[in-house]
């Protein structure tokens, strides 16, 4: 069969335009599953903070606006500059001075023991012959720690009666935190600090308190805290609730537990939901936990009933529901969830390997826009709604505009792919802060408080 030159030169560019476009998809797979697996080793051996130390490197290349953070090299207020030379290098680092009297400060407001150390007057005589006086006292402190101690309290009530024989009257007692009982409060706050702050499980404190010659099992300390939220918790937690929805701005975060014995096989999922005032509320924030069984929307539709104002959150769909379909609550995004992608991947590649990547560069963009937003903490609401107008938001608008340019020069799977697409949906609500000087720019002080749950969840 005759082929023309023309004809074969044809199938060859064909075929050579395929192992190309095959050999590209295979080297985007291949970067791919190298940056899978450079996270992967990351997030088993690796430090789990999120903080990158950027040492002043936050000049910022905004194709769409020119904009200057500040001085790259900033001496900030209570540092001192410390040179440094050698033969080859020059360097110009930070350090913070000493701070003097921190000894007393961590002493202050704890009760004093003094401990005399004095020399008996036929020592000093043997020293110091017949002719001697005292100087003032060379004084050190010391701190000391007393494990703790128990002691049972034995009431005995005076009981009264009538010449009549009848009439019987009792001395006043104090009421006790469950009849019938041996629990005082400070014992069940104890056990309540113990679990519920310290992560420590029941059968740990029994262990305990055994070591301590007291003998408590673990279904007596369950009961005792059962019946004491029920009769007293519950009704300082519906009290909290009712101010909690009456606050413009809340914030909410949940975190799965575990939970046996609850009608479930061993291991099923539960969650705790967390729901406190804003960050920026000035009286002493309220946060209430709720424990449910599943994940759904139903549950913080239900808490959050009649709730009018802005709700901070990540990017859980169900909260976006919310803002959907509920007119009076307004969702705000997590600039903290923002970045996380960006962060992973620049951690697991390094700094070095980072430079120049999509990821840093995005990186940077965020941490400018947390640099001016954090300069803006001490001003009122009014004035940090006008600097967030005046200098954020030509950061931000700038940031997404940068991110929609280059969505397509990477692959959706990767980790830089992924964190583009959590911005570009998340636009709404991350520019929210924007708009209200008191919603603060992320949901890390939420997540704070249920990181007690995390840290404790493997006990």
């Amino acid at each position: 069969m005759y082929v023309s030159l023309q004809q074969l030169t044809e199938s060859l560019t064909v075929q050579c335009e395929m192992q190309k476009e095959q050999l590209r998809e295979m080297n985007q797979k291949m970067d791919l599953l190298i940056e899978q697996l450079g996270i992967a080793t990351h997030k088993r051996f690796g430090r789990s903070t999120e903080k990158i130390d950027w040492e002043g490197q936050l000049e910022m290349c905004f194709n769409e606006a020119e904009v200057t953070i500040v001085d790259k090299y900033v001496v900030e207020p209570g540092f001192e500059e410390v040179y440094t030379h050698t033969d080859e290098l020059e360097t110009i680092t930070r350090r913070k001075p000493k701070q003097k009297g921190k000894r007393d400060a961590y002493l202050k407001g704890l009760p004093v023991k003094v401990v005399e150390h004095t020399l008996s007057d036929e020592e000093l005589n043997k020293k110091l012959g017949v002719s001697w006086r005292r100087l003032p006292d060379e004084v050190y402190k010391r701190l000391a720690f007393h494990p703790a101690t128990f002691e049972v309290e034995e009431h005995h009530v005076a009981v009264y009666c009538g010449t009549d024989n009848e009439t019987i009257v009792k001395a006043p007692r104090p009421v006790s935190l469950l009849r019938n009982s041996i629990v005082t409060p400070s014992l069940e706050a104890a056990i309540l600090n113990s679990k519920y702050v310290n992560a420590i499980p029941l059968y740990r404190l029994e262990q305990e308190f055994k070591r301590n010659g007291v003998n408590l099992g673990r279904q007596v300390m369950a009961n005792w805290t059962i019946l004491c939220s029920e009769r007293y918790l519950s009704l300082l937690y519906d009290r909290f609730h009712e101010e909690l929805l009456k606050c413009d701005i809340c914030q909410a975060d949940e975190t799965s537990v575990e939970v046996s014995k609850d009608g479930r096989k061993a291991g099923s999922k539960s969650y705790i939901w967390v729901y406190r005032t804003g960050k920026m509320y000035e009286l002493s924030p309220i946060v209430l936990y709720n424990y449910q069984k599943t994940r759904n929307a139903t549950h913080p539709k239900e808490f959050l009933k009649n709730y009018q104002g802005i709700l901070v959150t990540d990017g859980y769909q169900v909260y976006h529901s919310m803002d959907k379909n509920i007119p009076h609550i307004t969702v705000a995004g997590c600039w903290s969830h923002a970045r996380r992608h960006f962060a992973t991947l620049v951690k697991s590649l390094g700094k070095e390997k980072a430079k120049g990547t999509l990821a840093n560069d995005a990186l940077k963009q965020i941490a400018a826009i947390y640099k001016l937003e954090n300069s803006l903490s001490e001003l009122s609401t009014e004035e940090r709604l006008c600097q967030r107008e005046l200098i954020l938001k030509p950061l931000v608008e700038a940031f997404f505009t940068w991110i929609k340019l280059h969505k397509d020069d990477i692959l959706p799977q990767s980790e830089t792919g992924k964190g583009f697409t959590y911005c570009i949906n998340q636009e709404k609500y991350l520019k929210v802060f924007l708009a209200n000087g008191n919603v603060p720019i992320d949901n890390n002080c939420t997540e704070a408080t249920i990181r007690g749950f995390c840290i404790g969840r493997q006990n």
